[in-house]
């Protein structure tokens, strides 16, 4: 399998990598805009007892920056360019929807009430991506859709339940890192997941609809 994968990667590559650095540039422009420059008045989400549950866990942030990554393999195990122009123009669409609710509702999470400069990789990251454009969630809402597209992606890859359930935990983790680090509080991380998944049902491409 390893090897049928590798070999996955190479086909498109330039394409593909050209592909996603300009679709993450795009939406990190519209995001950090909105993030600076909100419409309206924000409004702050509330805890549930499962945030309170939940403890401050500063080293998940590696589990945060993962995402990038992670949303980045269905597009890189993909050979024929479209594919790769499928799963782009879905999960643009999943962004598009992301920032229109940013746009006609802007959100953010409460204060941590923690000492940010005791974390730097944290601090680091609380000052690009600040606690605004918090619901839904885009970070849990492109994982959980690129988890879709990796779990049905497993017949083509030669995969079996292995990989199944590591995509599964590498997508979990991520949401649960978005809490653990306070970028987001859990109906951040429903809204997001909801999202993601009713997006790449609803527009699951036929190829796929077999696995």
């Amino acid at each position: 399998m390893t090897r049928g994968v590798l070999a996955r990667i190479w086909p498109r590559f330039w394409l593909k990598s050209a592909g996603t650095t300009a679709f993450m540039t795009l939406f990190f422009i519209g995001y950090i805009h909105l993030l600076k420059n909100p419409q309206r008045e924000v409004f702050v989400m509330p805890l549930t007892p499962l945030d309170t549950w939940i403890p401050f866990q500063g080293w998940a942030v590696l589990l945060y920056i993962s995402l990038w990554f992670y949303v980045s393999l269905p597009v890189g195990l993909m050979v024929s360019a479209r594919d790769v122009v499928a799963f782009g123009w879905r999960i643009g669409l999943l962004c598009l929807i992301g920032l229109g609710c940013f746009y006609f509702w802007p959100t953010a999470v409460p204060p941590a009430h923690i000492d940010w400069a005791l974390y730097p990789g944290l601090a680091m990251l609380k000052g690009v991506d600040a606690a605004g454009n918090a619901c839904p969630s885009l970070h849990v809402a492109s994982a959980v859709f690129s988890a879709c597209w990796l779990h049905w992606m497993a017949p083509q890859l030669g995969a079996g339940r292995r990989w199944r359930a590591v995509n599964a935990i590498w997508c979990v983790a991520i949401a649960y890192s978005t809490v653990a680090i306070r970028q987001h509080v859990v109906l951040d991380v429903c809204s997001g997941a909801l999202l993601g998944w009713g997006l790449a049902v609803l527009l699951r491409p036929r190829v796929l609809m077999r696995a």
